[in-house]
């Protein structure tokens, strides 16, 4: 995307008006994407719809604490740099709902909770201790691309099996509405809202439908305002709100593959943030605080029972199509973020959303996802036999693997602790793309331009 002229810089303050009005455009840029990974967990944990909207308010409250963190100069970057639900956690934490499910949402958000903290402290650790330097030597475009394919593509059966499926009508309605309000529309607002535009349009269809009668109780197209009207309108969620937290080395090892992602995703944005906001390149201080706080979010998101947390590119595309870079503008968007979080009954209006339309954003945005790791291989030579042979094989056991290693659980937890571990590693499809890419894109000969290292992230 071609970079705009820079409006306000980092360091400008605008008039108030505009600092609300920009912040408020940075919510609504993140509001779908940061939403949409609530309502992912909270139907698989099995929670009903008073306790997603509860859920989501956490969320919210979380994201915007860790915003004002990465924004911080001495805590983070210092960029103007949006923090909000990362995807890369969704497989790893649906390892974890797998295996606590059968004792319910509260305590599975304890042991997720508890994973966010540990792990959140380690690459906090690995980020302020500038071990990121050495870890980042060894990944390249041909480690990161598969990775990225497989967070997206393996997520195929919880946007179309467990959503989209329930009613493909709707569904359809909402592919078809991110097409157009995304590529085919002229106007720049539906096109930065391609997604949050569909979901609306899909959701009022399904709420007129319902109040006619089209869409009957029980429907899973069917919307009900019931819990909206018992929400209270203030609502402070605090600390620990689903108890203390739990710590199992099985729901660690599952979510270390997340937290891998999430540091690679966000050494990525640091640099698209700095050039899009007129900035020289991220100095390696700059990266090592980025992922510092990285860890602290999380850590934080954790203790305030919300989910992992990454940086958000598509703030940073907003950035490029307004020129406005200040990073009092994002925070301003952080605040409103808090406050929205303190609304009790907007969690519970969000929580209505039929699973149907969820799925058609699902499709969109895994697919999108998906799609964006083959866009990261373009930075490496894919013309060589020697990087077709390395994503090929990592990709084909991302897929294949898990699921094998799933039905092998009894074989794996024979070996202790170590051997739970490596379960819930394997189990987890990107973890077996990185992994598998690292290793053989480590031993086997390449030039820098083969591997893609060098090139401008």
């Amino acid at each position: 995307m071609a970079r705009k002229q820079v409006v306000y810089g980092l360091l400008d303050k605008p008039p108030l008006p505009i600092l609300v009005l920009a912040g408020a455009q940075h919510v609504l840029t993140l509001f779908g994407a940061t939403t949409l990974v609530p309502l992912i967990f909270g139907p698989a944990m099995g929670m009903d719809t008073v306790q997603i909207g509860f859920f989501i308010s956490c969320v919210y409250f979380a994201m915007g604490i860790a915003t004002l963190v990465q924004t911080h100069p001495k805590l983070g970057t210092g960029l103007p740099i949006v923090q909000g639900s990362s995807f890369s956690f969704i497989p790893p934490v649906m390892t974890i709902v797998g295996i606590y499910k059968a004792m319910g949402p509260e305590v599975i958000m304890q042991y997720l909770g508890g994973a966010l903290i540990v792990g959140g402290v380690v690459l906090s650790i690995i980020g302020y201790s500038g071990l990121v330097g050495i870890i980042r030597k060894v990944i390249t475009p041909v480690v990161i691309g598969p990775t990225i394919m497989a967070i997206g593509f393996s997520l195929y059966d919880v946007a179309v099996k467990f959503n989209a499926a329930n009613y493909w009508p709707v569904s359809l309605l909402v592919v078809a509405g991110v097409f157009f309000f995304g590529l085919m529309s002229r106007n720049k607002y539906f096109n930065i809202f391609s997604v949050l535009s569909s979901i609306v349009l899909a959701y009022l269809v399904c709420f007129v439908g319902s109040s006619v009668g089209f869409f009957p109780e029980g429907h899973p197209a069917h919307v009900t305002m019931a819990s909206v009207a018992a929400a209270p309108w203030f609502k402070f969620t605090g600390f620990l709100p689903w108890g203390a937290p739990k710590f199992s080395v099985v729901a660690l090892g599952a979510i270390v593959a997340g937290f891998f992602a999430v540091m690679i995703e966000s050494i990525g944005d640091y640099h698209s943030c700095s050039y899009a906001s007129g900035l020289e390149d991220p100095t390696p201080e700059m990266i090592s605080r980025g992922i510092g706080a990285e860890g602290m979010n999380c850590a934080l998101a954790g203790a305030l029972g919300a989910v992992g947390t990454t940086s958000y590119t598509e703030n940073i595309g907003l950035i490029s199509l307004t020129g406005v870079a200040s990073r009092w503008v994002v925070r301003t968007g952080a605040v409103l973020l808090i406050l929205m979080s303190m609304v009790g009954k907007l969690g519970a209006l969000i929580a209505t959303v039929p699973s149907p339309v969820i799925g058609g954003a699902y499709i969109a945005l895994f697919g999108t996802i998906g799609a964006l790791g083959i866009q990261v291989l373009m930075r490496a030579d894919m013309g060589s036999q020697r990087n077709v042979l390395i994503v090929g094989f990592a990709f084909l056991m991302a897929l294949g693997l898990p699921g094998w290693v799933t039905e092998k659980q009894e074989l794996f937890f024979s070996f202790g602790i170590a051997g739970q571990v490596f379960w819930a590693i394997m189990k987890t499809p990107m973890a077996v793309a990185g992994i598998c890419a690292a290793f053989w894109d480590s031993i086997v000969p390449g030039t820098p331009e083969e591997r893609g290292i060098g090139t401008r992230l």
